[in-house]
C-alpha cells in the first residue's frame, strides 16, 4: 500500500464517551465497520465498505472529552508543532510517539478548533 502524501487529511478521529453508541450510529450512517485496534486498548479501526485498511478511529474517551477531528500526514511533527506556534496556534498535545512507533501531536488553529498531525511508525522489513 502506497502512503498517503504529505501534508494532506488521511485520518479521522471521533473520541466519544460511548463507544457502543458511536459504533451504531455510524455504522448504520454510512455501513463502517468496526474493529477493536490491535496496538491501543479503548480505540477502535474505522473501515469503510470495500477499503483494505482503517481510515479512522473511535477513541475510547472519559465523559466531557467528546470531539471529531481530521489529522494531517506530516514529514516531522516536531517541525509542524513549532510552525503553528510561529502562525498564532497552540499544542494542545506535545508530540506522543505509540509503541509502533507511529508520533502525533494535537495542535490548535488561532480560532481554537483542534485537529492532528502525524506520522506513520517506520516501515518494517
Amino acid at each position: 500500500m502506497q502512503a498517503p502524501p504529505y501534508d494532506t487529511v488521511s485520518w479521522f478521529q471521533i473520541g466519544t464517551d460511548d463507544s457502543e453508541g458511536a459504533r451504531r450510529f455510524y455504522g448504520g450512517m454510512f455501513g463502517w465497520k468496526f474493529t477493536l485496534d490491535p496496538d491501543g486498548d479503548g480505540y477502535d479501526l474505522i473501515n469503510y465498505p470495500g477499503a483494505e485498511t482503517p481510515s479512522g478511529g473511535v477513541s475510547h474517551e472519559p465523559p466531557g472529552e467528546n470531539h471529531a477531528m481530521f489529522l494531517v500526514v506530516v514529514k516531522d511533527v516536531r517541525a509542524a508543532c513549532a510552525q503553528a506556534e510561529k502562525l498564532g496556534g497552540k499544542v494542545a498535545l506535545e508530540p506522543t510517539t505509540s509503541p509502533t512507533g507511529l508520533v502525533f501531536a494535537y495542535l490548535q488553529d488561532p480560532s481554537g478548533n483542534r485537529f492532528g498531525v502525524f506520522t506513520p511508525p517506520p516501515v518494517q522489513p
